[in-house]
């Protein structure tokens, strides 16, 4: 498990048993109050973590779109591949491109409200990013 999940996962539980010591030291009548209240964060944490995944697929599909219309017009004729970058070390939004009239390299974009701007590049070795066919000045 990345250590980014088990600081979000860590941070998640320690809300928990916050929220929890607190409503033990809530007056007996208010006890009821302390358990919807526990309730309510553990639904809202688990939420959090079913919803995400779901709520980044989503939005990665509308920003792959909007990529592979940018490409085709900047880029008649190419042919190239869409990926993303699987890893919690990158911008779950960052999407690689691999031209298939440039084997070896590779280049990173990223979508933002419409607009796109390439913020990295992949070389090929005894080779200059500017140098790329499909480079664009970072």
């Amino acid at each position: 498990m990345h250590p980014i999940t088990i600081i979000e996962i860590l941070v998640a539980l320690g809300i928990f048993v916050v929220v929890l010591v607190l409503g033990h030291f809530w007056a007996k009548r208010n006890r009821k109050a302390a358990l919807v209240l526990v309730a309510f964060v553990a639904v809202a944490e688990i939420g959090f973590f079913i919803i995400r995944p779901l709520w980044i697929d989503y939005h990665l599909g509308i920003k792959t779109e909007q990529l592979e219309e940018y490409l085709e017009e900047k880029y008649p004729g190419e042919t190239f591949e869409i990926s993303r970058r699987t890893s919690r070390n990158y911008n779950p939004y960052h999407l690689e491109v691999r031209f298939e009239n440039e084997p070896g390299w590779s280049y990173s974009y990223s979508v933002n409200d419409g607009k796109i701007k390439q913020v990295g590049i992949g070389v090929p070795d005894d080779e200059l990013p500017e140098e790329g066919l499909h480079y664009d000045d970072l």
